[in-house]
């Protein structure tokens, strides 16, 4: 897989489902819509009231799955919370996927998180044999 594919994969989707670990170690999982930037950052915005807020802040290791059918992407990083300028330009990576998000901004408590990909697998279970790669990010 190429990095143009899986981007494109990745921009194809509006869905992810990302977990997260609590204070106490247990794990928590959510569904948020997410967009991609050209360098596979992940962005969402979330209030800070919600568990993942609160567990990203405290340990930002964040693992998605991405894709619903017969071909998905787990992927891992870390979480961070931009601002000024880098904050900025993911917003507007955001609002191309989720123009909504602007009138969010309204909202008390909302913020945006960045996701940057350490590490991915591709699976495709519409092929036989299955078509499973990894990729490491740097």
């Amino acid at each position: 897989m190429t990095p143009a594919e899986l981007l494109a994969f990745l921009r194809s989707e509006k869905l992810m489902v990302e977990a997260t670990v609590n204070a106490e170690g247990s794990a928590q999982a959510a569904v948020v819509g997410y967009a991609v930037s050209a360098e596979f950052e992940l962005v969402f915005d979330t209030l800070q009231s919600t568990r993942k807020y609160q567990n990203l802040r405290r340990d930002p290791r964040v693992a998605v799955v991405i894709g619903w059918d017969q071909v998905t992407v787990q992927l891992e990083g870390v979480a961070d919370f931009p601002e000024g300028p880098e904050l900025e330009r993911l917003k507007e990576c955001y609002f191309g996927t989720y123009p909504d998000g602007r009138e969010r901004m309204a909202w008390p408590g909302i913020t945006h998180v960045r996701v940057r990909p350490r590490w991915a697998r591709y699976s495709d279970f519409r092929a036989d044999p299955p078509r499973i790669e990894e990729l490491a990010f740097d």
